[in-house]
């Protein structure tokens, strides 16, 4: 016999946070990782990741929002290196 209810709510939303957290850090050191190696996959990996970090309500927003921007600078750099190179890809 139960005489409370479960509390279902909270462990799910705890979890969800936990979640949250795990994708801002993974965007940022995806992000990170991208500057140097493979950053035309890593760098919309970093972005998607911090996105749906920050809208499912990370606490750790500074962490996704760096992991936004290095996604971000990702791409501009590949950019940049493909524009100095006059080829679709780049090398050093």
């Amino acid at each position: 016999m139960q005489l409370t209810a479960p509390a279902t709510g909270r462990t799910e939303t705890r979890s969800r946070m936990r979640d949250a957290d795990g994708m801002a850090v993974a965007s940022f050191i995806l992000g990170l990782l991208g500057l140097l190696v493979l950053n035309v996959f890593l760098g919309p990996i970093a972005i998607v990741l911090a996105a749906v970090a920050l809208w499912r309500g990370t606490s750790r927003r500074g962490r996704a929002y760096l992991g936004l921007g290095l996604g971000i600078a990702d791409l501009a750099v590949l950019v940049v290196a493909m524009e100095m190179s006059n080829t679709v890809s780049w090398s050093l």
